[in-house]
């Protein structure tokens, strides 16, 4: 994968419990985005520790964790020129109600932690955040 064409996804259980994955996967491909990575999954406690560890010294993390670990996830590697700043237009602030209309998590949030989806914030996290979810085998070469 070549950096800066291609982000990491995440439908977060609020989400996928709600019955939006169907249409935030939609949203995705409207702005032109490939699919070239996507499984259905539900980390454990200690896998969300793993992936948040760059928040771990934040208040935030233990309940982070919790939530992130409270149900099923879709983890998604998402294909595009300049994907990672196009997908983190798309998906709109952190806190819902500061996102602007029409973005993932304006549409779908409840709160900041049950924002709907995380995105991948540099080139360099959606690298990593990919090779923790998918191995080579499962990621489509010829999107």
């Amino acid at each position: 994968m070549e950096l800066g064409n291609f982000t990491f996804s995440m439908i977060k259980p609020t989400a996928f419990h709600n019955k939006h994955a169907g249409e935030i996967i939609t949203m995705i491909y409207e702005q032109g985005f490939h699919i070239i990575a996507m499984k259905m999954t539900r980390l454990s406690y200690k896998e969300a520790q793993l992936f948040y560890k760059v928040h771990a010294d934040r208040p935030f993390y233990t309940d982070l964790c919790k939530f992130m670990s409270s149900g099923p996830i879709i983890a998604l590697i998402l294909t595009k020129s300049n994907a990672v700043e196009d997908y983190r237009k798309l998906i709109g602030s952190t806190d819902p109600s500061l996102a602007e209309d029409g973005t993932i998590r304006n549409v779908f949030g409840l709160n900041i932690q049950q924002n709907a989806v995380h995105g991948s914030d540099s080139d360099e996290n959606a690298l990593r955040e990919a090779q923790f979810f998918f191995s080579e085998l499962e990621i489509y070469k010829n999107a």
